[in-house]
């Protein structure tokens, strides 16, 4: 440690660092643990007794004495890589043992031989062999040790040339065998080497604790057993000293890289290389130093002057651009309702909308990639998105809207992202920052109803009980919507392609981009025709009034894709039959239904129920909006058949058949054939009268 003094009792950080100095010679603690050396890396050299067991000179037996030797201290731990273990004799076995965390771990080597000679076969230049002498690496963080030695036969086979076994740790380099020493090692003490470090917790908790070792100008360095400090690159010293470590002059002792002393500049932890004025170049040993020339330094100065130019025109130029994109936003957030949101929101407890950022969303949806496109339509285009959250979202991108809406669309975004209906996709929050606002709904990953419908390749039974159960959710979804929400919803755009499904084929009614909020006062509203073509209210269309009825027709015009399995629109159809529900109903009239439906849906057991299905979609489709069932009454038939058979609406389906009963005024299910032809005449004069 240098010439530090200790200048009196008590002049250690803790117990087992404490250090006596006796007759000028230094000692760990109060024992007889002699100190050579200690090291700022953390390494001390101590003299260690050695382990020994001799037979006894008069009787039989060994003597015990000194068969033990221990240093406990949980400061230290023998060094693995400085150190040997070694065990000296032909009779010979010991051990090294660890004490710590309350548990014991042991390791050691033996040593027989039964004569002289077989050692001295044995023998290369002084090195343990084995035989008469073992040598052994120690493994690491070895706490708390004590060294044991042991006969196995009280030196019976080799007390004329050794009676004695000896068990120590050496430091490397520092004990050559020889065979005298069979007869008796000619030292007690061996020299070796210990880790040392500052208590037992690491550098992060240390670090917030009042004696906290290392000082000024030095790092902490974790060693596994507690921790050390040394001085930073570019200082030296005693880190642990109060004044901390000083800092090196590299200038001063030549170690820099600089073409001379006189091109260093010394600078804290560190120094720099420079070239004198009028001369070019970085000052190192590599570069050097070079006279300019006039022309060089014009040139030179102009070039500076054009890269400061350059430089801090784009800087003003990029300043600008970001304050304009930023106003634009600002812009943009107040001309989509930004404020009017926030000023709702901020009256309303639990709001679970978020105002999403434009970076944000681009993020989500890698600016917009058109790989990530999942569905377009007349109101936008749906992309798939990845929040940072690792949420898995879907991104509407609406087309230009009318921005005098704009408190009515703030409206709708409130009322949307409160419904919370397993059927009806949830409205996670939006973006106002753009031109057109972005809607962010919940993920859902297994396509459309109009996907299923269309691209399967067989049809059976158990196809038409999920379209059917399918129909259910979705029109319980709407019935939601129109009846149950706190301010009633009309869909407008109600078709098998805005019903998604998810893993396990449950509805989820989406695409609110044409919706209308129905104050609580009025029951229609006069609003442009919107929607797709196959699935529009005829009603709606010569009167532009749109009512929840106009929801009805469309969900009629559904469940006539489920029955037959075409698209409710196509030019490639013959004239009379381009119009799916005209055709639909033309067939209902004709008693064709069965020719029309899909091949394979049809069999013996379910026959009675696409009947029922069948007049179901008939009512829907009536011309008249005051003469078709509203969506409570579809969701609720739909419902109490034998194809919805799950514990969950049984008690429901028991309770709801008078009341459904009388609403479709249905006659009994004498047979088949006998309902199909009520429910048919029932039905059926009342869409001829309206055509």
């Amino acid at each position: 440690m240098g010439n530090s003094s200790v200048t009196g009792e008590n002049c250690f950080l803790e117990d087992p660092l404490e250090l006596t100095c006796r007759d000028s010679t230094l000692y760990h603690g109060n024992g007889n643990v002699q100190i050579l050396n200690i090291t700022l890396d953390g390494k001390m050299d101590m003299l260690f007794f050695v382990s020994k067991v001799c037979k006894k000179k008069s009787a039989g037996g060994v003597e015990t004495e000194g068969n033990e030797a221990t240093l406990t201290t949980p400061a230290f731990a023998i060094s693995s890589e400085d150190n040997k273990f070694v065990s000296v004799g032909c009779d010979t076995y010991g051990y090294l043992n660890s004490y710590r965390d309350g548990t014991k771990s042991s390791m050691g080597c033996l040593t027989r031989c039964d004569s002289r000679e077989s050692v001295r076969n044995m023998q290369r230049d002084g090195k343990c062999t084995g035989i008469g002498c073992c040598q052994i690496d120690i493994p690491p963080g070895m706490k708390n040790i004590s060294l044991q030695t042991f006969t196995y036969n009280n030196f019976n086979s080799s007390s004329d040339f050794n009676k004695c076994s000896y068990s120590f740790v050496v430091k490397n380099g520092n004990y050559t065998f020889s065979m005298d020493h069979l007869k008796g090692l000619p030292f007690n003490k061996a020299p070796f080497v210990v880790d040392w470090t500052v208590g037992n917790q690491t550098c992060g908790i240390s670090k917030g604790k009042l004696d906290y070792a290392c000082r000024n100008n030095s790092d902490c360095v974790d060693s596994g057993y507690g921790y050390r400090c040394k001085c930073k690159e570019g200082f030296e010293g005693n880190p642990y000293h109060p004044d901390g470590c000083k800092d090196v002059d590299e200038c001063k002792i030549g170690n820099h890289a600089c073409i001379s002393e006189k091109n260093c500049l010394n600078t804290n932890g560190s120094y720099i290389c420079f070239c004198p004025k009028g001369q070019s170049g970085n000052g190192t040993k590599g570069e050097g130093c070079h006279q300019q020339d006039v022309v060089t330094k014009v040139v030179i100065g102009v070039a500076a002057g054009i890269v400061i130019l350059f430089v801090g025109t784009t800087s003003l130029y990029l300043t600008y651009q970001k304050r304009k994109l930023i106003k634009l936003r600002e812009k943009y957030f107040q001309q989509n309702g930004g404020s009017i949101l926030l000023q709702k929101l901020s009256t309303r407890e639990n709001s679970q909308i978020q105002i999403f950022t434009k970076q944000e969303l681009k993020k989500a949806t890698n600016n917009f990639d058109e790989s990530l496109i999942i569905g377009k339509g007349g109101f936008g285009t749906v992309f798939k998105g990845h929040l940072a959250d690792n949420r898995i979202v879907a991104i509407k991108k609406s087309k230009i809207v009318d921005k005098s809406q704009n408190e009515q669309f703030v409206n709708e975004v409130i009322v949307l992202s409160q419904i919370n209906h397993r059927n009806v996709v949830k409205l996670l929050g939006c973006c106002l920052e753009t031109e057109v606002p972005l809607l962010v709904y919940e993920f859902v990953n297994n396509g459309t109803l109009f996907d299923f419908i269309h691209t399967e390749r067989k049809v059976n039974d158990a196809t038409w009980k999920t379209r059917v159960r399918i129909a259910a959710e979705a029109a319980g979804a709407l019935a939601y919507l129109h009846s149950e929400a706190s301010i009633p919803i009309i869909h407008r755009d109600v078709k098998t392609a805005n019903v998604l499904l998810d893993d396990t084929y449950t509805a989820k009614v989406s695409d609110f981009g044409a919706s209308k909020l129905v104050p609580l006062d009025q029951t229609e509203l006069a609003t442009i025709v919107q929607g797709t073509i196959g699935y529009l209210d005829p009603e709606y269309m010569q009167t532009s009034q749109l009512t929840e009825k106009s929801d009805v027709y469309s969900f009629g015009a559904v469940l006539v894709e489920l029955l037959t399995g075409e698209k409710p629109y196509s030019f490639g159809r013959p004239e009379e039959k381009r119009s799916l529900a005209n055709h639909f109903l033309s067939c209902l009239k004709e008693d064709c239904l069965f020719d029309v439906l899909q091949d394979g849906i049809l069999n013996e057991e379910n026959e009675k129920e696409i009947k029922k299905v069948a007049f179901l979609a008939a009512k829907c489709l009536r011309v008249k909006g005051e003469e078709r069932p509203s969506m409570k009454e579809v969701a609720m038939e739909l419902e109490m058949h034998q194809w919805i058979n799950t514990d969950a609406n049984l008690k429901e389906s028991d309770y709801l058949v008078h009341k459904v009963s009388s609403i479709v005024s249905e006659p009994g299910d004498s047979s088949s054939h006998q309902e199909y032809d009520s429910i048919r005449d029932q039905v059926l004069p009342s869409l001829g009268d309206g055509r």
